[in-house]
């Protein structure tokens, strides 16, 4: 049975970090490119970063680049998220998704999602 499980949300202060981890299993993890998408409240699904099956390429969205940054452990079927400099904007679930395609949306496996929350 295919899974795809996410951990590391929380509350953070502003300028705060956190580390996000995508764990898989039931499936052949190092064929799939893994994404992270968020949602914050009354707003769409947004792409924050992706990352190749190999992991040697890597993609994020502008709103997120230069803070946040994806890696993944083949060897443990995780992928994670280190965000840093976090800001209330960036409050929302935050969902990893395992796809053949790279930065895909479409027929993706998901997972249930962590909710990250940055206030003071």
């Amino acid at each position: 049975q295919l899974q795809l499980v996410e951990s590391g949300g929380g509350l953070v202060q502003p300028g705060g970090s956190l580390r996000l981890s995508c764990a898989a299993s039931g499936f052949n993890f190092d064929y799939y490119a893994i994404g992270w998408f968020r949602q914050a409240p009354g707003k769409g699904r947004e792409g924050v970063s992706c990352i190749s099956r190999s992991g040697s390429s890597t993609n994020y969205a502008d709103s997120v680049k230069g803070r946040f940054t994806i890696s993944r452990d083949n060897a443990k079927n995780t992928v994670y998220l280190q965000m840093n400099s976090l800001k209330p904007e960036d409050t929302a679930v935050y969902y990893c998704a395992a796809n053949r395609l790279y930065c895909a949306e479409s027929n993706a496996y998901w997972g249930q999602g962590t909710q990250v929350t940055v206030s003071s």
